[in-house]
């Protein structure tokens, strides 16, 4: 079974006071984090959707063999980033969606994700959210997703497997 991850980086970063992309942690970028836990999980291709700071990233981060896209509208909300990156995908059985700003995301996590080869999402916080499996039979409800609500709708009947730590993404430099 192949799987691709495609991983939403295109935000502003507006509560972070600049490219969250590129804070570090553990001496990597948040990005190039996210990135390298995908390709560890086995995840090929790996898609990167860029938008705003798209330049300044593309320059101050590693991302070696990602196949990066830039989602122009990325102001409208993740929807949009989410089928910018499904529409670079060909020839993969599903895909995992997932975010650069979620530290507690491991390779094992993902892998447990897209075992099944079924719909899952994440569970935490009292809800289902990425970064969830999607199977290619459903790539074509993610090229009709846009605005700020992303796939969670798709994701209520998902099944769900629990992410310890998930609640924390990076949204200030006091999350970091």
């Amino acid at each position: 079974m192949r799987t691709a991850a495609v991983v939403l980086a295109a935000g502003a970063s507006t509560r972070f006071g600049s490219p969250k992309q590129l804070a570090r942690l553990d001496g990597e970028t948040l990005l190039e984090r996210a990135v390298r836990v995908a390709r560890e999980a086995g995840c090929s291709p790996v898609v990167v959707v860029l938008g705003a700071s798209a330049a300044q990233i593309r320059t101050e981060c590693s991302l070696s063999d990602a196949h990066v896209v830039v989602n122009d509208d990325w102001a409208t909300g993740m929807g949009g980033s989410i089928a910018c990156g499904v529409r670079a995908l060909h020839e993969v059985d599903g895909c995992v969606v997932m975010t650069c700003d979620m530290p507690a995301v491991t390779s094992a996590h993902l892998r447990r994700l897209a075992t099944s080869g079924e719909l899952a999402a994440s569970a935490y916080a009292g809800r289902r959210a990425v970064p969830a499996y999607f199977p290619a039979a459903m790539f074509d409800e993610l090229l009709k997703l846009h605005g700020d609500a992303g796939a969670r709708e798709l994701l209520r009947a998902a099944k769900s497997l629990e992410l310890t730590g998930g609640e924390l993404d990076i949204d200030t430099p006091e999350d970091l």
